[in-house]
């Protein structure tokens, strides 16, 4: 466990690299500054940060640009902004932005205008470069039939790859299907990593799920979660 003079001299070996111009200790003093991390929060500062790292062509420090425009911090929201930085973030090779950028065409809000197509092709882009969380959304693809025939055999693939790369979502569509297909076991073994990495926004939505459930096995696991007063706002679960 770090000691209050142990953070004091990372934040100061941070700040002071990121003062002289490291681009990568000016996204890191960001992050710092917009999670509250050994420093107080101040998002508009982050954004301030982000920005001189991104002028630097530090591609992570671009996609969180763009994440300050899409949520709001440190500046208003702005959609339209957000794909701009994205886009950039993306068309350069890396996986965030292009996930980013998928999400936004997906959902096409804010300005941005959604084209289902093109978020297909940046979610396989993503996929292909091991991002486990767009390949968990290509799941939702061809689970829903979205651009491409429904196809539950690869709607299985997706949601597995995504799985064993760590995605709670995909953990949780996995075992979803596995139940409904009648293996239990399997699902149960999914569903029991699923706490480790979720939010609790999400478990309270699982919890609440599996409670719903016809099979008692996913009932009794839905007991084994945390109580939903424990649990911020539900989520989306995919």
């Amino acid at each position: 466990m770090m000691t209050t003079e142990t953070k004091e001299q990372s934040l100061d070996l941070v700040r002071t690299a990121a003062l002289c111009g490291v681009h990568q200790a000016q996204l890191m003093f960001g992050q710092m500054l917009l999670d509250g991390k050994l420093i107080e929060r101040n998002p508009t500062w982050a954004l301030h940060w982000f920005e001189r790292a991104a002028k630097s062509g530090n591609l992570m420090a671009v996609n969180m640009v763009g994440r300050c425009h899409d949520q709001g911090w440190g500046t208003p929201p702005s959609a339209a902004l957000a794909e701009q930085w994205f886009r950039k973030a993306a068309e350069r090779g890396l996986d965030w932005g292009m996930y980013n950028l998928a999400t936004l065409l997906t959902l096409g809000e804010g300005g941005v205008r959604k084209d289902r197509l093109q978020a297909l092709v940046w979610f396989r882009r993503a996929a292909e470069l091991g991002h486990a969380k767009s390949m968990n959304i290509l799941g939702g693809f061809y689970e829903d039939g979205w651009e491409v025939r429904a196809d539950r055999t690869m709607a299985l693939e997706f949601y597995r790859k995504a799985a064993e790369g760590g995605d709670f979502r995909g953990q949780f569509n996995l075992g979803r299907l596995l139940a409904e297909e009648g293996d239990t076991a399997a699902a149960m073994h999914w569903w029991k990593q699923v706490p480790q990495t979720a939010t609790p926004a999400f478990l309270r939505k699982m919890k609440r799920f599996l409670e719903e459930a016809p099979a008692t096995a996913s009932r009794s696991f839905a007991a084994t979660l945390p109580d939903a007063q424990s649990m911020q706002q539900e989520v989306g679960m995919r």
